[in-house]
């Protein structure tokens, strides 16, 4: 048993004991290196998840400041995926439907990134606001969608200034970000603060059901402070003055949840979703040790598996390029060791992410242009969970035979 050395849980103060993954040290998987810094040292921090065995919440070690984390030039832009922009406009029209909002209310988008999901909103002529930590990211939103954005990282005290300015959210939405702050109480009770009334908050974070299942280990990285399951997550939500009311899986991201939350004194029924999730989780036994720690050995299974398949190719003479450059990606090579050895390059639709190498394993990142003038054997796909919309965007490389190779959660050949 490893014991996460002077950690309380982040929701509870109970001292971790349980390991769920060890994946040694890597990089901040968003550190992506210029030209200028690709020769330099780079920093890596040790990568281990451990459970509480009180309330349930699967973290990460403590290691670092999330203020660091998610600073002026985070690279990760939400609107350079096509399959994530018709999810957003699904959602605006699923949320002003079911929850009649209109030119009256106001739309809060927590971690609300480059506009992605607001822009849809405020095309509708409903208000909304962004609250966004990341410079660089909210400078987009404000200058290309004309979407108003706080640049500030959100929990209580960024509520109260807002609520003492005459705001108060009927929507409140936070897509993948529950499990980015390292003060998850703090966070939640901002939502208990700023919500109307009758206000509704939506949730959305990958289901840790998914995974311990499916060995989605790759998730797993220094942003990710938390791993998340409506157990725990009403346990935390309910200590912080909320309700969940509500709950619908999602595809998005490998397998995700949606969670609609009120305020614990606003009368919602509790829609059927509720006890679905519920007995899924408690049939997986999510509120015992055992799925937890059965969950190392997939991880290195995994690990040899891929190692196996890339030698095996590259023995051929294979060539072997990469398709992404997401922080699940560099969680996965630089784990699994995986460096220039085996992949020539990778390759981004985003141009923030273009010239600039891969942390760790210092891949270069190129345009995809570059798959059809280097016509590689194979193309690892590193976002596996947007696989069908990659295999769709580079179709092209069947032409000299080309294969796709998706690596999680067994490595396969496409």
């Amino acid at each position: 048993m490893t014991i996460a050395a002077n950690q309380l849980c982040r929701h509870c103060a109970t001292r971790l004991k349980i390991s769920v993954a060890d994946l040694g040290c890597t990089p901040i998987s968003n550190d992506y290196l210029s030209a200028a810094h690709v020769d330099g040292p780079e920093p890596f921090y040790p990568l281990r998840t451990f459970v509480c065995g009180n309330c349930r919440l699967v973290q990460l070690q403590n290691f670092f400041r999330s203020d660091d984390l998610f600073r002026e030039d985070y690279a990760y832009f939400s609107s350079y995926s096509t399959s994530w922009l018709a999810h957003a406009e699904n959602y605006t029209a699923a949320m002003t439907k079911r929850f009649a909002i209109g030119k009256s209310h106001l739309v809060v988008e927590i971690a609300s990134n480059d506009g992605y999901l607001l822009q849809y909103f405020h095309k509708a002529g409903i208000p909304v606001l962004g609250i966004e930590p990341s410079a660089s990211v909210a400078k987009v939103a404000v200058a290309e969608r004309n979407i108003p954005t706080i640049v500030k990282f959100f929990g209580a005290e960024t509520a109260n200034e807002l609520v003492a300015e005459g705001k108060r959210a009927q929507l409140m939405a936070a897509n993948n970000v529950l499990a980015h702050v390292p003060d998850i109480n703090d966070f939640v009770r901002g939502f208990t603060i700023l919500l109307a009334d009758d206000g509704v908050a939506t949730f959305e974070f990958p289901h840790v059901a998914n995974m311990l299942q499916k060995n989605q280990f790759d998730t797993i990285y220094h942003e990710h402070f938390s791993y998340l399951s409506l157990l725990a997550c009403e346990r935390i939500f309910d200590s912080q003055g909320l309700r969940v009311f509500d709950v619908e899986q999602l595809t998005t991201h490998g397998g995700s949840l949606r969670l609609f939350a009120c305020r614990k004194e606003t009368t919602r029924e509790e829609g059927p979703g509720l006890a679905q999730i519920r007995k899924l989780e408690a049939d997986l036994g999510l509120d015992t040790d055992a799925p937890y720690q059965a969950f190392a050995e997939k991880v290195r299974e995994t690990k040899r598996a891929l190692l196996s398949l890339l030698i095996d190719l590259k023995r051929q003479g294979k060539t072997i390029a990469a398709y992404g450059a997401p922080a699940k990606g560099n969680t996965l090579l630089n784990y699994c060791g995986v460096g220039a050895d085996m992949i020539d390059f990778t390759v981004d639709m985003s141009p923030h992410k273009q010239g600039m190498f891969l942390p760790g394993t210092r891949l270069p990142i190129l345009a995809p242009k570059a798959i059809e003038d280097a016509k590689p054997d194979y193309l690892l796909i590193l976002p596996w969970n947007l696989e069908h919309e990659i295999v769709t965007q580079m179709a092209v490389i069947r032409e000299w035979g080309g294969k796709f190779i998706v690596p999680i959660p067994v490595p396969r050949i496409v």
